[in-house]
């Protein structure tokens, strides 16, 4: 029984024995003020109660002086010789409740104080025969008093032990988990380093020779490298202990880096990817990039290993606020989806969505708990939105500061205007995925401020272009190889044809015709819009790797092998390491 449940229980028996009190005052014509003290005595107690005023004992500690007021004025009337001890048994059942001793030995020791008045009465007055029977009444009463009494006293002894058992043991199981969480903190940043330079040196050996045994190490070590900083994350989650570290970052950039992620974990090629980035989301924002980098990496991890068929839709955007943006995150799938109980298990802690020993899928089950500690501590919030076999919808929202309003994505103004959307609809075995690339093309052309045409055949295209001011087709591998006599000769004649294609399909020679190269997301399509020359446009992209001839470096790490990854990573930018 919780607290407010035990007060209103208490209130309840103190009001009904203060009616009862008022009732035989009335009959018995006691005295005639008393009624209107227990009257504002129990609105008061009401009062106390229903107002929060003080703490819980401190009320119940009210509760009993006004119940024990009552059964003072009841037990001082030479009326009540024998039912006195009825009034104290309940008395006493109400306040067990309360597991204090002290409470049950005040009431005993009312309860002789009461005894001894009456006593008093029987010695002055006559109004009772003391016979046999009536002694022995009055001894069985006094009797089942010290009964009660003995019992009460039990059942609250009882009860304080179970409490202070169980407050040992709460205590042991914190204790047994912090210990935990340090050897897990400690094993985590032990094995880092080793795996780090496994994954650094075969990177450097790859360099020399590019053998599928060293890319399955590397990527062996990255994801064993991936776990240690999840577990790492997990405990100080638990622990409080999570810290951010803020720093300007792009978001093209964030999100550059999250498609080269993507395609370093998606092994199955039938999956899509489909990244909507708002245009008029900030250039540069102020946050955590490292723990922003990790939230996009457990969704998409997530979002890959429970999806066989269709594909992923991230989108990106932000809300204006007064301290900056929220920069909302949400990413889609196709996937298998979960139940509404396993999404009230996600936020609580661990979980897996298949627990049985098949380990197919991968993974430790903590991804989604680390999500949702990480999001909390950088003072946003997480919605799931799920249906069992059709699929997951994570939302995210994350406060972040504004360093740079321009809008990432801008289309010069010389460049052109309005887009033709040419996508078949029967090409996509999973509906959802039209609906992402469709919900893309018009996010992305509302937020450059242009018309978005959509067109689902030849010849509805042919009439659009007819009719309308055009600059830009955006088209799939599937619809060029179907019309591509069409669209080069659409290309020769001035229209730019946007491809989101595999990256080894190369359209024909004609200029005009650029390669989007799959996953399909908005930087890659605003540089072909503003007149980038190249014929494949990837967003990821490096630019010309930098060289620093003759640059003397200073690496300095208690790990021998680090000074050695180190060095070798220095060496291709033709720097010297001491």
């Amino acid at each position: 029984m919780n607290d407010l449940r035990k007060e209103r229980l208490v209130i309840s028996i103190c009001t009904l024995a203060g009616i009862s009190c008022i009732m035989q005052n009335f009959f018995g014509r006691w005295e005639f003020w008393v009624p209107v003290v227990v009257l504002v005595g129990m609105i008061v107690l009401w009062w106390f109660h229903i107002a929060g005023k003080l703490d819980s004992e401190s009320r119940i500690n009210i509760y009993f002086a006004y119940a024990a007021f009552l059964l003072f004025y009841h037990g001082i009337h030479d009326t009540s010789l024998f039912d006195i001890s009825v009034s104290v048994a309940l008395f006493m059942i109400t306040f067990t409740i309360a597991y204090r001793i002290s409470l049950l030995n005040l009431i005993l020791a009312e309860y002789a104080l009461v005894m001894g008045i009456q006593f008093y009465f029987l010695y002055r007055n006559d109004a009772i025969d003391m016979n046999a029977f009536e002694t022995m009444r009055i001894v069985y009463h006094i009797c089942t008093v010290l009964t009660m009494y003995v019992f009460s006293r039990l059942a609250v002894k009882r009860r304080n032990l179970e409490q202070e058992q169980n407050r040992e043991w709460v205590n042991l199981v914190s204790q047994n988990n912090h210990d935990m969480e340090d050897f897990l903190s400690n094993i985590s940043h032990e094995l880092r380093t080793p795996v780090n330079v496994i994954s650094g040196m075969t990177t450097i050996m790859q360099k020399e020779n590019d053998s599928k045994e060293l890319v399955s190490i590397r990527d062996a070590g990255i994801r064993l490298a991936h776990q240690i900083e999840d577990i790492q994350d997990y405990t100080e989650i638990k622990r409080g202990e999570l810290f951010l570290e803020e720093e300007n970052y792009m978001c093209i950039s964030l999100i550059n880096d999250v498609v080269s992620n993507y395609k370093a974990i998606n092994k199955n090629t039938e999956l899509e990817l489909i990244v909507d980035l708002a245009p008029e989301t900030p250039t540069m924002l102020k946050g955590d990039i490292k723990k922003l980098h990790k939230l996009f990496r457990h969704l998409l991890e997530n979002a890959v290993k429970f999806t066989r068929r269709g594909g992923i839709y991230i989108r990106v955007m932000s809300i204006p606020q007064e301290y900056g943006v929220n920069l909302t995150i949400e990413v889609t799938d196709t996937g298998m989806g979960m139940t509404r109980a396993d999404m009230s298990r996600v936020s609580k802690g661990m979980y897996q969505a298949n627990k049985k020993r098949d380990r197919s899928t991968g993974g430790i089950g903590i991804g989604l708990p680390i999500v949702y500690g990480v999001v909390h501590k950088m003072g946003g919030f997480v919605n799931i939105n799920s249906t069992k076999g059709k699929g997951t919808s994570v939302r995210l929202s994350i406060p972040q500061q504004v360093v740079d309003p321009t809008p990432c994505l801008q289309v010069d103004k010389e460049a052109g205007e309005n887009i033709i959307f040419y996508i078949r609809p029967e090409k996509y075995k999973v509906p959802e995925l039209r609906d992402f690339s469709r919900n893309m093309a018009i996010n992305l052309a509302g937020g450059l401020g242009m018309k978005l045409y959509s067109a689902v055949e030849k010849r509805e295209l042919e009439h659009l272009l007819s009719d309308l001011k055009v600059t830009y087709i955006l088209t799939g591998q599937e619809e060029y190889e179907a019309e591509k006599a069409m669209l080069d000769s659409k290309a020769s004649q001035g229209y730019r044809i946007m491809v989101a294609a595999d990256p080894d399909f190369r359209p024909g020679a004609v200029g005009g015709v650029v390669l989007l190269p799959k996953p399909m997301y908005a930087f890659p399509i605003v540089r072909a819009m503003n007149g980038d020359k190249e014929t494949a446009i990837y967003g990821d992209e490096d630019n010309a790797k930098p060289f620093f001839d003759g640059v003397r470096a200073l690496v300095v790490d208690d790990e021998q092998m680090n000074l050695v990854v180190a060095a070798g990573l220095l060496r291709d930018y033709r720097m010297v390491t001491d």
